[in-house]
């Protein structure tokens, strides 16, 4: 899949959107048609900022004609449970991350797979732009009654964070109470190298951190910097980009179907425009995160290739059990292996 239009494409690209608009089912004048957005990150996160540019560029393309609102922090809803008011139409759209939607989908943890761990970003890109990822947007498309906008956001990668224990390699991580966002791939990998999972949704991290309810959580540096983690207590992380985390950007089909096709097209367009920007704009919100980590106290150990590799063939050995506990399809991990021997 290809990205990067050049600014004079751009232009030109929204000149003629709004010059279509004169063919738009809705007459000139008409109240704006409502869209209401849930997400459950805190508006400094890079998703929520990515989500609210684009809802501005739609609104700009539309001249007007779809005004976006976003729900940030979850103040309608989590992410863990933002499906069944997809499905209920009490949202007109969500983004959530594929991991918290994997009791409707399962098949949405397969970046948990042991292939994935310690790899580059653009392995992750691949997959969900690929077969792996069209299958299970289709599939969580169908039974969340919603239409899949485009490519998956992303967010970046995921590692372990701590309040007490320092962590220098994952055997630090035995005994633990670890905070997980969702997902038997998550649990799977915390039980793996000795941790209990613990599910709490992300609105509730910052509190239950600071109470200890867990001794750490997986998470992002970028989710941890928008969240201010460590004035509840982070001191210590082990960066092993464990998996990428990715947002799958869904429209209900209520809304969706509101729409003239022309208007459908331009917010298809729209978003297959800047999602290329939006995920180098999530990189760059790592690395700054990250930065800004380190200079509130936060200790950060970088794992070697040889120690992920290590530990990549020990999971591996145990993909049976990862697959069995995360209900993971023989499709999809035949499709997965078929990306990496690709």
């Amino acid at each position: 899949m290809t990205y990067g239009l050049s600014r004079r494409t751009l232009g030109a690209s929204a000149a003629a959107t709004v010059a279509s608009f004169g063919i738009l089912r809705h007459a000139r004048g008409e109240e704006a048609i409502r869209l209401r957005c849930s997400l459950d990150t805190a508006p400094s996160h890079i998703r929520n900022v990515s989500i609210v540019d684009y809802l501005e560029k739609v609104k700009a393309a539309t001249g007007g004609k779809i005004a976006g609102e976003v729900f940030h922090a979850g103040q309608l809803f989590a992410d863990l449970n933002v499906g069944k008011a997809l499905l209920q139409g009490q949202v007109d759209m969500a983004v959530p991350g594929a991991w918290t939607q994997t009791g409707i989908v399962p098949d949405g943890d397969f970046v948990q797979l042991p292939n994935f761990y310690g790899r580059k970003i653009e392995v992750t890109w691949a997959a969900c732009d690929g077969k792996p990822g069209q299958q299970i947007a289709t599939t969580l498309g169908a039974k969340l009654r919603s239409h899949l906008l485009g490519p998956w956001v992303s967010l970046g990668f995921q590692n372990w964070y701590t309040t007490k224990t320092p962590l220098r390699t994952v055997a630090d991580l035995k005994g633990l109470k670890l905070r997980s966002p969702g997902g038997a791939g998550i649990a799977w990998r915390i039980n793996f190298f000795g941790g209990i999972p613990n599910t709490t949704a992300w609105p509730n991290v910052p509190l239950a951190l600071s109470q200890g309810t867990f001794d750490g959580f997986v998470s992002t540096d970028e989710s941890c910097f928008s969240s201010k983690l460590w004035e509840a207590g982070v001191r210590h992380s082990y960066a092993d980009h464990q998996y990428c985390g990715m947002y799958v950007p869904l429209i209900a089909d209520a809304f969706w179907s509101k729409l003239a096709p022309d208007m459908q097209k331009i917010m298809t367009d729209v978003w297959a425009q800047n999602i290329g920007t939006y995920r180098t704009n999530a990189q760059v919100a790592q690395t700054r995160a990250r930065q800004v980590l380190i200079d509130n106290g936060v200790t950060i150990v970088d794992p070697t290739e040889e120690t992920l590799k290590a530990d990549r063939a020990r999971m591996q050995a145990d993909v049976g059990t990862l697959i069995k506990d995360a209900k993971l399809s023989p499709e999809i991990v035949k499709l997965v292996d078929a990306t990496f021997a690709g």
